[in-house]
């Protein structure tokens, strides 16, 4: 690290005394404190020209001022000594002016700082493994040493030792005379030599020790000899027994040592503890046994362990303990480690990893945290060890423990950008300087930078920053946090594009073979035809591919994260192809990032979304703003497609393919706003059957204004559209057919056969303009819930209506009618339509026995007779148990029975009934909560198929990959979609008792 500013130097002062305001000046924050303490110092401070400087000097002058203050209160002659030693005065100074927690050490221990008055040379990891094992009274020289010291004044003994080592590596990390890499291998071998230590104290309390052999195995940061001022040892152990002992006996008296050294580290004395001892990377991790032989241990790894585990042991390091037994540890895991990237679900668990990793994060503290936060330094050595991981398997070199040996590895293979490296590298280390100095003042396990601008402060002095230490040290800390984010995002990714891209022979880049690993371990299923995209996209000098090549590493990161990587990929190249020439379509996904990830997000997770767009790829537009994916009201369409069909005149099939053209628009916009969490399922089946009743409106004015100039004449009958079913109910899916009835009423004088004839007309040319092959999704037309149905006439007057329903109508019927309500059309003639069914649906004293029994008798039929064979039962939608059909029913009988005196009942949406129901005491709301969880759950899952796949289908599919993607749709995590069938199953499960309880009392 860079050290000590050179603010405030004042070689060559005279005397000591000085006013609050010239301290203040000269860089203590509190000049009158300051002046009360130089002056309680007495006549030996104020001899000592050199003192001042060196307060100055330090990156707290106050803080430093007051620790020195309280040690002269221990030992008067203190400042004498540091007089006559203005190096190791200075060394000290350094570390006051940063730790209080080491000062403290000091102040209880006054002959110690003489510890700095060597020669500032890092000691050999031996010889701190000799010091800690003295303080224990262990001899150093044999293999395993025992202690001859015991209890408490042992481990304090072992404290004393330790801190003294740790400020004689404090005042060599302050001054600069000690490298990072250097201090986080010292940190890590000190760590070491407690640990045996420790264990040492633990042979002193377990007499059959001898018969054992225990490795203790360095993990995490101090496997990879990376450690930090203050953090939890990761530990592994493994053991042996020796002499033919028993191996049951020989884990016991294993694991009593094991126990006996982290008590050691970690137990409460007068001098603290160390830190924890963290044993629970071990296989099974807590729930699994602390010790296990070498046997054991490699069987749970070739059979058990998972990716996460593996990562974990890239560190492994025999740290205490037997180094031999360690060491064949060591080599026997390597050789799993490496093949890790081969097994079954390491895309799954990488990104289970990644979501873990940025679950630790509190929300009040993300862009203060230097390790967990976006961009800290777990993402880089996450993103280090995933590539070590995918590509060590093949290159010997990589296989490297601390992460910046590891990340330079990485750039001479060409598998890291050599730029990207070193900025990568450069933010570490900057980050990490960070990390030490904010532990180091307290002593505290923590990774938040502080708020306090005097915490800032001494934070920048220490870095060297003296004429601005707050503002410069929060600049430099966010640009490098910025970088390091933004070199994470594609670390994985940038290479791949130089992999297909022409670069100078000097330039190492990825191979072929190393290109396809990376993105198979990113989760692509065709890396050779992703590879290919990447190419088409990127090659060539143009701007586009310019633009491309900036894009490319971001946007690949977030295919990986979607639900299908390659189809992602596919859709992007496939867009861009159409809109690649077009100004603004590159400029708004490098411009607006919203927007580059919610297309990412959808191409990789939708068919249906995806063939949208690329059937109208300028609808990209919406994914800029999250205002713009709100649904549109029904007016606003309705005036838009109004003057779409005045604007075409007499061309009516173009007029409809406008409207088929705004209908595609809005289904995108409700599939970008469904997949993205904007609209409940609720609002989408209101927005969908919205959306249908425009575009029927729009179709109907188009044929009836072709009827009319056909027969010229004014079209000679009112003539209305009456939604039934799902488009009936407001809740239409993105495959729901329009089920609809159409009525008309012939104006007065005018023949019941010409009007009739003239809406039959109508009726056919509706359909027909709306059937038209078209790339838009079309909307069928399905009038078959009429009278009679297919066998009856397409269309009634309201008349005929009346006369069926008077002389006709069956339960079925009455029960169809429930959804029924106004689409299109003749508002009134609607209004006297649903005014005639009303005594049908709504029947006085409720319905009748015979009609309840035939109704029963109808279902139990449909649920034999309609399931398709084959299907699952519990995994269809529709038809299957609890699924949307049962809570249909159920709301659709309590109306029946009903609705006639409770008025709030006379809707055709389900859940709207069904919790009117509850709202009159018809139904408990636990049941109801019950089968609403079940209907909107497979309504959820209906459409997601349909965005999943870009067909319709009302069963879970059985394809572990086609369920997997649905799963992840509807917002499963990776490998979670036995969980969602589990779910689906529980709810439709409660809902099916509920039916059959309600449905048959």
């Amino acid at each position: 690290m860079e050290r000590h500013p050179g603010e405030g130097e004042v070689s060559g002062v005279p005397r000591m005394q000085s006013t609050a305001g010239r301290l203040a000046r000269l860089g203590f924050a509190d000049g009158a404190r300051a002046e009360r303490l130089l002056d309680g110092l007495g006549a030996e401070a104020e001899a000592d020209a050199g003192l001042l400087d060196a307060l100055v000097a330090t990156a707290d002058p106050d803080l430093a001022l007051t620790s020195l203050s309280r040690l002269a209160d221990r030992d008067p002659d203190i400042l004498p000594a540091l007089r006559d030693a203005p190096e190791a005065r200075q060394r000290l100074l350094s570390v006051f002016g940063v730790s209080a927690a080491l000062a403290e050490h000091v102040v209880r221990h006054p002959d110690h700082w003489r510890i700095l008055s060597g020669p500032a040379v890092r000691p050999m990891s031996r010889e701190l493994r000799a010091a800690l094992l003295s303080a224990v009274g262990a001899p150093p020289e044999v293999a395993e040493p025992v202690a001859a010291s015991r209890g408490q004044a042992a481990l304090t003994a072992l404290r004393v030792a330790y801190r003294d080592r740790l400020l004689h590596l404090a005042a060599r990390d302050l001054s600069g005379a000690s490298s990072l890499s250097e201090v986080t291998a010292e940190l890590s071998d000190l760590a070491g030599a407690a640990l045996e230590a420790g264990l040492a104290l633990a042979r002193a309390d377990v007499p059959e020790a001898a018969k054992v052999s225990l490795s203790v195995i360095g993990m995490g940061k101090c496997g990879a000899r990376e450690l930090n001022y203050i953090s939890d040892v990761d530990v592994i152990f493994v053991a042996e027994p020796r002499d033919g002992l028993d191996e049951t006996e020989a884990l016991r008296i294993a694991t009593k040592l094991a126990q006996g050294m982290m008590r050691a580290c970690s137990a409460s004395t007068p001098e603290g503890a160390l830190w924890e001892v963290d044993a629970a990377l071990r296989p099974e991790g807590k729930n699994g046994p602390l010790v296990r032989t070498l046997t054991s241990h490699l069987a749970y790894y070739r059979r058990w362990a998972k990716t996460w585990e593996f990562q974990a042991l890239l560190k492994a390091r025999p740290v205490a303990g037997d180094l031999e037994l360690g060491g064949r540890y060591t080599e026997a895991v390597n050789e799993l480690v490496w093949q890790a990237a081969t097994r079954d679900n390491f895309v799954d668990d990488v990104q289970a990893m990644r979501r873990r990793v940025e679950s630790h994060v509190r929300g009040d503290e993300a862009e203060r945290q230097i390790k967990l936060g976006p961009g800290g330094l777990r993402d880089i050595e996450f993103a280090v060890q995933l590539l070590q991981l995918v590509h060590g398997r093949h290159d010997p070199l990589l296989r490297r423990r601390a992460t910046l040996a590891a990340l330079a590895a990485l750039s001479r293979g060409g598998y890291v950008g050599r730029d990207d490296a070193k900025a990568l590298a450069e933010a570490y280390s900057f980050l990490r300087g960070i990390e030490h100095l904010v532990q180091l003042h307290r002593l505290r396990r923590t990774h938040v930078v502080p708020e306090d601008p005097p915490d800032l402060r001494r934070i920048g002095r220490a870095l060297g920053m003296g004429v601005d230490p707050v503002g410069e040290f929060t600049t430099r800390w966010k640009r490098h946090a910025r970088e390091a984010r933004r070199l994470h995002e594609k670390l994985f990714y940038r290479p791949l594009l130089q992999a297909v891209a022409r670069l100078p022979e000097q330039e190492e880049r990825l191979s072929p073979t190393a290109a396809k690993a990376r993105l198979e371990a990113l989760g692509y299923a065709d890396p050779e035809g992703a590879l290919r995209h990447i190419a088409a996209l990127t090659s060539g000098v143009s701007r586009r591919a310019a633009i491309q090549r900036t894009l490319l590493p971001v946007m690949l990161g977030w295919f990986a994260d979607a639900p299908d990587p390659d189809a992602g990929l596919l859709g992007f190249r496939q867009v861009s192809d159409k809109l690649g020439a077009t100004p603004w379509y590159l400029r708004l996904l490098r411009d607006e990032t919203a927007a580059a990830e919610r297309m990412a997000k959808l191409l990789g997770t939708s068919r249906y979304a995806t063939g949208l767009l690329l059937n109208a790829p300028e609808a990209v537009t919406m994914l800029g703003s999250g205002a713009e994916l709100a649904t549109r009201p029904k007016e606003t369409l309705l005036a838009e497609v109004t003057a779409g069909v005045q604007r075409h005149g007499e061309n009516g099939e173009a007029a409809v393919a406008g409207v088929r053209g705004l209908r595609r628009r809005e289904l995108f916009r409700t599939a970008v706003a469904d997949l993205m969490g904007v609209i409940d399922i609720e609002q989408v089946g209101l927005a969908l059957s919205e959306l249908n009743d425009v575009t029927i409106q729009a179709a109907l004015d188009v044929a009836v204004g072709k009827v009319s100039m056909e027969r010229r004449e004014d079209f000679p009958t009112r003539f209305a559209v009456i939604a039934m079913g799902r488009l009936g109910g407001l809740e239409c899916s993105y495959g729901s057919d329009a089920d609809v009835m159409f009525v008309h009423d012939p104006h007065p004088g005018v023949p019941d056969r010409a009007a009739s004839e003239a809406a039959h007309a109508v009726a056919n040319e509706l359909r027909r303009l709306l059937a038209l092959p078209a790339p838009d999704p079309p909307l069928l037309i399905d009038p078959d819930l009429r009278p009679e149905g297919r066998q009856g006439p397409l269309v009634r007057s309201l008349a005929s209506y009346a006369a069926y329903y008077r002389r006709w109508s069956a339960p079925w019927e009455s029960q169809a009618l429930l959804r029924a309500r106004f689409s299109a059309g003749d508002a009134q003639l609607g209004k006297e339509f649903t005014e005639l069914i009303a005594p049908l649906r709504y029947p006085a004293g409720g319905v009748n026995g015979d009609a309840l029994r035939e109704i029963r008798r109808l279902k139990a039929r449909m649920e034999a007779e309609r399931l398709p064979r084959g299907a699952d039962p519990s995994l269809h939608t529709k038809l299957g148990r609890g699924g949307l059909s049962d809570v249909e029913w159920v709301a659709q009988l309590l109306q029946l029975r009903h609705a006639a005196t409770v008025p709030d009942l006379r809707t055709p949406r389900t859940l709207a009934a069904l919790r009117a129901a509850a709202a009159a005491g018809l139904i408990e709301q636990a049941d109801v909560e019950v089968l609403a969880d079940a209907w909107l759950f497979a309504s959820r899952v209906r459409d997601a198929i349909m965005l999943v796949r870009g067909r319709a289908a009302d069963s879970i599919p059985t394809l572990v990959r086609d369920r997997a993607l649905i799963a992840r749709a509807l917002g499963y995590p990776p490998g979670g979609s036995e969980d969602f069938v589990d779910d689906y199953r529980r709810a439709t499960r409660r809902a099916r008792r509920v039916m059959e309880r309600v449905f048959y009392q």
